[in-house]
């Protein structure tokens, strides 16, 4: 009888002790629980009065740069209120390609399928991961800048006093010239080209090009990926000038008198012996 008693008693000290701990295990959890939602009503009001002035900050700015925007324009002449902001750019990598000089580079792209480039990117501009997805795309669009032309010093240093030439003699037209923009010469008011390209490789900060026109160390200000469905204008028309059959095929190719004897000599180092039928 005692013993039922004694385990009775015991039974109910142990409910009892249980039930404390658990009591007191669920006001520390709660108080635990409160003290990180204030924390975090804490964060989030910071946060957002961070982002509050961030936004003020950044309206601030911009408020300030179209007032002297506008001051700078009323104060200046009309003629020279089209003359207002440039856009320095940096570019973002350099063609390696086998044309060495500017005579010899196709005038056009994939006229020359097999020639072979590199675009190799600066990383502390362009990480690798910028590439990413390119490779799933044939072709993309490469912005360059005609940087072997002769008059560049002169154009950058003083655009005012460049005098670019507003007519070009066109090749097509046997010496006949053409507004600037109606042709694609590389004599521009702001010498930046555009040329498509075959991407056949991407490999970490390099892309692998054919079919390309650039000429070696061309510097590249942007690439961007072909679209054939909003690239490709079906409806497109160019002046009867340009009607012609097979413009981009190769009329002729001339090789220099001392063509045939340097090639022979590089046969000769390169494989050590002279090469038995040797004609150009």
């Amino acid at each position: 009888m005692r013993g039922n008693i004694w385990e009775t008693k015991w039974l109910t000290v142990s409910i009892t002790l249980t039930l404390t701990a658990v009591s007191i295990s669920a006001y520390v959890l709660k108080r635990k629980w409160n003290h990180l939602n204030s924390k975090i009503e804490e964060l989030e009001a910071s946060l957002k009065s961070f982002s509050d002035n961030c936004a003020s900050e950044r309206q601030g700015r911009i408020r300030a740069q179209q007032a002297l925007r506008k001051e700078v324009t009323q104060s200046q002449p009309n003629s020279q209120k089209l003359n207002l902001t440039s856009y320095p750019m940096m570019p973002i990598g350099v063609v390696h390609s086998c044309f060495s000089t500017r005579n010899g580079t196709p005038r056009q792209p994939l006229l020359v399928p097999l020639a072979r480039a590199c675009l190799v990117f600066n990383t502390t501009r362009v990480p690798p991961a910028s590439l990413e997805g390119l490779e799933e795309y044939s072709h993309c669009w490469i912005l360059y800048v005609f940087h072997l032309n002769t008059d560049l010093d002169k154009l950058w240093k003083h655009p005012s006093k460049s005098g670019f030439k507003a007519k070009v003699r066109v090749p097509r037209l046997k010496g006949g010239r053409k507004g600037v923009f109606a042709t694609r010469s590389p004599h521009r008011p702001c010498p930046i080209g555009l040329t498509v390209a075959k991407v056949e490789a991407v490999q970490g900060n390099m892309i692998l090009l054919s079919g390309v026109d650039l000429v070696d160390g061309t510097p590249v200000l942007d690439i961007k990926p072909y679209l054939p469905y909003c690239d490709n204008i079906q409806e497109a028309t160019v002046p009867n000038w340009l009607m012609e059959d097979n413009l981009l095929s190769v009329a002729s190719v001339s090789f220099s008198e001392h063509f045939t004897s340097a090639l022979k000599n590089i046969w000769i180092m390169v494989n050590g012996c002279t090469p038995s039928v040797l004609t150009v």
